[in-house]
């Protein structure tokens, strides 16, 4: 495996072939992969990620960082996965043929999953914002982390919330069958059923469809309080549409997926009533909430939702490399367990599988247009 730290003279040369700007001459590039759907459906919510950790980055440079002696610069890899699994694992063996000293993403448990193997093979540290899925820690890699809660908490919270805010008595779930969407619907269930629901329908779907009119006939016979759906906001949206289309009086509950304004700018006047939890504490809450919505803003517009995580994951990664003095994979991997760190979305510090610690919930709906809200479960 190529070191992470790129010759000076190397940098030269590759510029003087046409590639894209890098270091000031006389410092060592630095290169860190940052993965999540930049095409597509969801590519609102890749970019946000990828804008997060730029930011990080950007700062990071401009304050000056040297490892081992020497003077660095941190060089942001953006890559595309489309949010498809295969594509992922294609995007995560690129990122190690370049070389690159760590990851930040990916964006879905989908994607996310299978590459960590590759990253796990190649003693390579990942760091992801937004993937959620138990299953990404669980499989134990040593190179695997998160700075967001996981779905064993989101779930929990959601179907307490379901039963005991919401009434629900008679609940219908849907899932996209992704590992986001069926994991977290899970762990739904398994919290709605032990706080005294009643599961009266159990449907899935994919993450590229947009007609669900045949499941929701269905899941209306049952007569649910609540329709569940574990998912993105591109197939939430129209489903909330179409619900209304159809007649079904339940109330629309979901995830971190549809927590965004793009489910409401798909929704549209249907989305009123919606709720949706986001793992963590609500932007203007956090502890550098305020400020790095200023910062980002200034620069990339709007923050759509886990662009705080991505910066913080940079933060992290960088401060295990100084801690190592070294960009080195395998040293970097040994410091990344002993992080201690107060970011802009709270403290970070992981337990034996690479999850973050103490992470709260925070439960949103929708009022007058606009993501409000209701509680924060910590």
């Amino acid at each position: 495996m190529r070191y992470p730290i790129v010759s000076a003279l190397l940098v030269t040369l590759i510029a003087v072939a046409g590639c894209s700007p890098k270091p000031e001459v006389g410092s060592e590039v630095i290169k860190i992969g940052s993965v999540a759907p930049l095409t597509g459906p969801q590519a609102h919510l890749g970019k946000d990620n990828e804008n997060g950790a730029r930011l990080a980055v950007e700062e990071i440079n401009a304050k000056g960082l040297s490892l081992g002696g020497k003077p660095v610069k941190l060089e942001l890899i953006g890559e595309d996965d489309q949010a498809d699994p295969k594509t992922g694992t294609v995007v995560a063996q690129k990122l190690v043929d370049m070389g690159v000293a760590g990851v930040i993403g990916h964006l879905n448990s989908g994607t996310t999953i299978p590459a960590s193997k590759i990253y796990a093979d190649a003693g390579i540290p990942q760091i992801s914002p937004s993937a959620t899925a138990i299953a990404y820690t669980a499989q134990g890699y040593k190179t695997a982390f998160r700075v967001m809660t996981n779905d064993e908490q989101q779930g929990k919270v959601l179907g307490q919330f379901a039963v005991h805010s919401m009434g629900a008595k008679r609940i219908a779930i849907i899932d996209d069958r992704t590992a986001y969407g069926q994991g977290l619907a899970d762990e739904f269930e398994k919290a709605a059923k032990a706080a005294g629901a009643s599961v009266v329908a159990r449907e899935f779907t994919s993450d590229r469809a947009t007609d669900f009119t045949a499941i929701l006939t269905s899941i209306k016979s049952k007569n649910p309080d609540v329709v569940f759906f574990g998912g993105m906001d591109p197939q939430g949206g129209p489903m909330a549409q179409q619900m209304k289309r159809l007649g079904l009086s339940a109330k629309f509950l979901g995830g971190d997926g549809i927590q965004n304004g793009n489910f409401i700018k798909l929704a549209g006047a249907e989305a009123e009533g919606t709720v949706a939890s986001l793992p963590g504490l609500p932007l203007d809450a956090m502890p550098g909430g305020a400020g790095f919505k200023q910062r980002f803003e200034a620069k990339f517009g709007p923050i759509q939702v886990y662009a705080p995580y991505a910066y913080d994951a940079v933060y992290v990664l960088i401060e295990a490399m100084k801690r190592a003095d070294s960009a080195e994979p395998a040293k970097v991997v040994a410091e990344l367990p002993k992080t201690d760190f107060e970011g802009v979305t709270g403290r970070i510090r992981f337990d034996a599988k690479g999850d973050t610690t103490g992470g709260a919930v925070t439960l949103y709906q929708v009022k007058n247009g606009a993501w409000v809200v209701l509680e924060t479960v910590k």
